[in-house]
C-alpha cells in the first residue's frame, strides 16, 4: 500500500515545537525540582548527565522535566511501572498535532473540541500530560490494568495545569483494543498508541539486557528495568504486529467515528505487514511520519477512512 512519508526518514533532530531538542539544562532543571540534585554526575565527557542505568535517576529527571517544561509539580507511578523517555513521547504529539492541521488547511486545532484516545495510557499518562499542556486537548485513556488507570486518573485530578483534560476507561477484554472503550454515540479526533514492543517476557528481558551493555552496565542475573515497565506495558502474545494488526482490523469497525488513527511502531521490518493489513481494511489515507532523537529512528503509522474532501467537513462540525 502507498504510504506517504510526511517527515523524511533522514530527519535526525527531534521535532521543532518539541522543547527538548537542546541539551538538558540540569542547572534549570534541579532549579524546577531540587531532588534530582543528588543524581547529577559529570559524566566521561566532562558533561553533567544522571546514570540512566539507575531507576532513581531516570524517574528524578522525568519529574524534573515536567516540572520544568510542563508545570507538573505533582506526578509519580507506582513502583515497577514504565517511566518513559519524555523527549521521544513528545514527539509523537507534536506530530500528530501536524497531522491534525492537514485537516485543518495547516492550522493545528486546539482546545477542548479535539478528542484524543491514549490505547494504553499506563500508569505514567505521558501523552495526556503533554498534550493537555501543549494543546489543550480532551484525553480518554483505556486501560487493561486498573491500578495503571488510577494513577494516570490521580495525576491528572492533582495538577491545575491538567485540570478536566482525561478520563479513564478499562478494557475488560485484553483482546480487544478499541471495542468496548469507543462507545457508539462519541467520536475522536484522533487515536494514538505505544504498543507492546516484546512478544514475550524473555524477550523484553533481552532487549533490557542490550540496552544496558549499550549503557556499559550489563550485569549477570535478572536485569533491573532503568524504565521500568509491567508485562502488558513491555509484552504480548505476538509482539507489536500481533497488536497493531488486530487494531487495524478493529479501526475498521468504527471508521466513521475516528477522524485519525495512528500508532507508534518500533520496528522498522514490521512495516510491510502493517501495510499489508492496512490494504485489507482499506483507508482513504496512509501516512508514516518518521521521527528520530540521536541515532534511534522511530516511526508512527497513521491511517483515515475519510477522504481528504471531507476532512475540512469534519473540521467545522467538530472543531469550532
Amino acid at each position: 500500500m502507498p504510504s506517504k512519508k510526511i517527515f523524511p526518514a533522514e530527519k535526525s533532530s527531534l521535532h521543532a515545537r518539541n522543547p527538548h531538542r537542546a541539551r538538558y539544562d540540569f542547572p534549570a532543571l534541579v532549579a524546577s525540582h531540587p531532588p534530582l540534585a543528588p543524581f547529577v554526575v559529570v559524566n566521561p565527557y566532562g558533561d553533567e548527565s544522571v546514570d540512566f542505568a539507575n531507576p532513581a535517576a531516570v524517574k528524578a529527571l522525568n519529574r524534573a522535566l515536567l516540572a520544568h517544561f510542563y508545570g507538573i509539580r505533582d506526578w509519580d507511578i507506582p513502583d515497577g511501572y514504565l517511566c518513559p523517555p519524555i523527549p521521544g513521547r513528545a514527539d509523537y504529539v507534536h506530530s500528530v498535532a501536524d497531522l491534525l492541521a492537514i485537516s485543518k488547511g495547516g492550522t493545528i486545532p486546539r482546545g477542548d473540541k479535539v478528542r484524543v484516545l491514549d490505547v494504553g495510557v499506563g500508569a505514567n499518562a505521558i501523552y495526556p500530560i503533554i498534550g493537555r499542556v501543549a494543546y489543550g486537548w480532551q484525553f480518554v485513556g483505556s486501560e487493561i490494568d486498573a491500578a495503571a488507570l488510577k494513577n494516570a486518573e490521580t495525576l491528572f485530578a492533582r495538577n491545575p495545569a491538567l485540570a478536566g483534560g482525561f478520563k479513564g476507561r478499562l478494557q475488560s477484554r485484553t483482546e480487544n483494543i478499541f471495542e468496548g472503550v469507543i462507545r457508539p454515540d462519541e467520536h475522536f479526533d484522533l487515536t494514538i498508541c505505544n504498543p507492546p514492543f516484546h512478544s514475550s517476557a524473555a524477550d523484553a528481558a533481552g532487549g533490557t539486557r542490550r540496552k544496558l551493555r549499550n549503557l556499559g552496565k550489563a550485569a549477570p542475573g535478572k536485569p533491573v528495568l532503568n524504565f521500568g515497565g509491567q508485562s502488558n506495558e513491555l509484552w504480548c502474545e505476538g509482539g507489536e504486529i500481533a497488536f497493531v494488526r488486530q487494531m487495524i482490523r478493529e479501526s475498521r469497525l468504527f471508521a466513521q467515528q475516528c477522524l485519525w488513527f495512528t500508532t507508534l511502531v518500533s520496528k522498522q521490518d514490521n512495516l510491510p505487514l502493517i501495510y499489508a493489513a492496512l490494504e485489507r481494511v482499506a483507508p482513504r489515507a496512509v501516512f508514516t511520519l518518521d521521527m528520530a532523537q540521536g541515532q534511534k529512528i522511530s516511526r508512527v503509522v497513521a491511517w483515515s477512512f475519510y477522504p481528504q474532501s471531507e476532512h475540512e467537513d469534519w473540521a467545522k462540525q467538530h472543531w469550532r
